[in-house]
C-alpha cells in the first residue's frame, strides 16, 4: 500500500485520541499527538515548554521575557511570535510525514498535509453526555458542571486555533472526508469504519 495519512480532529471528549491509538495498532503505523510538541523542540532548539504553553492556542503575538535559544548561534529575546511557533511544529508534522504512514491527531495537520495525495481527514465527535461522563472520568475532581464548562472551552480553543491558522471552520463537515459520531458505533466499531473507509480508498 502506498504512505498514505489519517489526521484526526476532534471534539474533547469524544473518544477521539483514543481511537486514534487504537487505529495506529490495528494498521500497524505511528501515531502523534502531543508528541509532536517534542518533536518541535528537538528539531527547533526551543525548549519543550514553550510549545506546551502555547499548544492550539490562537495564533497571536506573545511575549516570551526570557533569552530563547534557537537553531545554531541565532537568538530571540523577548518577543516569539505563534506564527513562528506553528511553523516549527508545521514543518515538524512534514518531516514525520516524510518518514512513512502515520496518523496525526489534531494540530491543524490536514491543513498542513493537504498537498498530499493520500490523506484522510477525519472528524470525531460524540454525544455530549457521553462527552462530559469521559471527562469526569478522566478528571474525578470535576463536577458534571465544571465538566461541561471545560468542554466548551476547550473546544473553543481548538475551533479557534484551527480556524485561525487553516482559514476553515473546524468541524464542519465539507473540510472532512469522514465525520464520526463515536456514541453509534462505539469505540471498537470507529476504528473499524475508518480502518475500512481508508483501505476502501487505497485499494
Amino acid at each position: 500500500m502506498d504512505k498514505y495519512f489519517i489526521n484526526i480532529g476532534r471534539q474533547l471528549g469524544s473518544g477521539g485520541k483514543c481511537i486514534g491509538q487504537m487505529l495506529a495498532r490495528e494498521l500497524d503505523i505511528p501515531i502523534y499527538d502531543r508528541t509532536l510538541i517534542d518533536t518541535a523542540a528537538k528539531e527547533s532548539g526551543f525548549c519543550k515548554e514553550i510549545f506546551e504553553k502555547k499548544d492550539e492556542e490562537k495564533g497571536v503575538i506573545s511575549k516570551l521575557f526570557e533569552v530563547i535559544p534557537f537553531i545554531g548561534d541565532n537568538m530571540y529575546n523577548n518577543c516569539l511570535s505563534d506564527e513562528s511557533l506553528f511553523k516549527i511544529q508545521s514543518d515538524a508534522i512534514r518531516h514525520l510525514s516524510e518518514k512513512g504512514s502515520s496518523i496525526f491527531v489534531g494540530r491543524c495537520a490536514d491543513y498542513i498535509l493537504r498537498e498530499e495525495p493520500n490523506c484522510f481527514n477525519i472528524f470525531i465527535t460524540a454525544d455530549k453526555t457521553e462527552r462530559i461522563s469521559r471527562i469526569c472520568e478522566r478528571h474525578p475532581e470535576l463536577t458534571v458542571e465544571q465538566a461541561c464548562a471545560f468542554m466548551e472551552r476547550a473546544d473553543k480553543k481548538r475551533a479557534s486555533y484551527y480556524n485561525y491558522y487553516s482559514g476553515r471552520v473546524w468541524g464542519h463537515a465539507e473540510n472532512y472526508h469522514l465525520c464520526i459520531n463515536s456514541s453509534v458505533l462505539g469505540m471498537e466499531g470507529t476504528v473499524l469504519l475508518i480502518k475500512r473507509f481508508v483501505e476502501e480508498r487505497m485499494s
